[in-house]
């Protein structure tokens, strides 16, 4: 499995960021596999033989707006893949950006590759258009919550008994202005992100 004709959006260092295709779901569930540890903290349970596709076609309810989503993968000089993230464009309002996940390989943590791939893909979401940023974090998950608040996001309101696969989970809701803008002007936005 070659990614050399993914569209690419960014690059960070040696890593390119691609759009995923149908085809890439056996990597992505390699990927998944290999690296257990955020299934186990995130759903309670390994990863199943079907959660790369799952995630791949996984749709928000369809009372919610959005102009599009995308898998990205993160790829390396050896073309394998090494990471992955759930991105939405215009999720509830236009100029609203949502990372639904965003998971790097284990044996890379710690070492300043997912901050440096975050930095690239961020830069292009903000040249896209975006104005903020958006994404949940599963309280509890401490490397998580503290690679987003280095990022520069900002807790807007907490959303109790959130499942994911076999856990129950309270959900940090987060949100980062791109541009020269207020969280009071995200909020009259994305109504359901108020704290109330």
């Amino acid at each position: 499995m070659s990614f050399a004709n993914r569209l690419q959006v960014a690059t960070s260092g040696d890593v390119r960021i691609v759009v995923l295709a149908a085809a890439d779901i056996p990597a992505i569930q390699r990927l998944y596999e290999a690296n257990p540890e955020y299934s186990l903290l995130v759903m309670g349970r390994p990863p199943k033989p079907n959660d790369a596709h799952d995630d791949f076609h996984d749709l928000p309810p369809t009372d919610i707006p959005l102009r599009e989503q995308w898998m990205w993968g993160f790829v390396d000089s050896r073309d394998e893949l090494i990471g992955v993230a759930g991105i939405v464009a215009d999720l509830f309002a236009p100029t609203v950006w949502h990372i639904g996940y965003f998971m790097i390989e284990t044996k890379q943590h710690g070492a300043g590759l997912a901050r440096a791939i975050y930095d690239a893909s961020e830069a292009y979401i903000r040249d896209q258009g975006a104005v903020w940023l958006r994404l949940g974090i599963v309280v509890g998950n401490e490397r998580a919550e503290k690679f987003w608040g280095r990022c520069g996001y900002i807790e807007v309101r907490t959303r109790d008994n959130y499942v994911l696969g076999d856990k129950t989970h309270v959900v940090r809701v987060m949100v980062k202005p791109l541009r020269e803008a207020t969280i009071e002007q995200y909020l009259s936005l994305v109504a359901r992100d108020r704290p109330d």
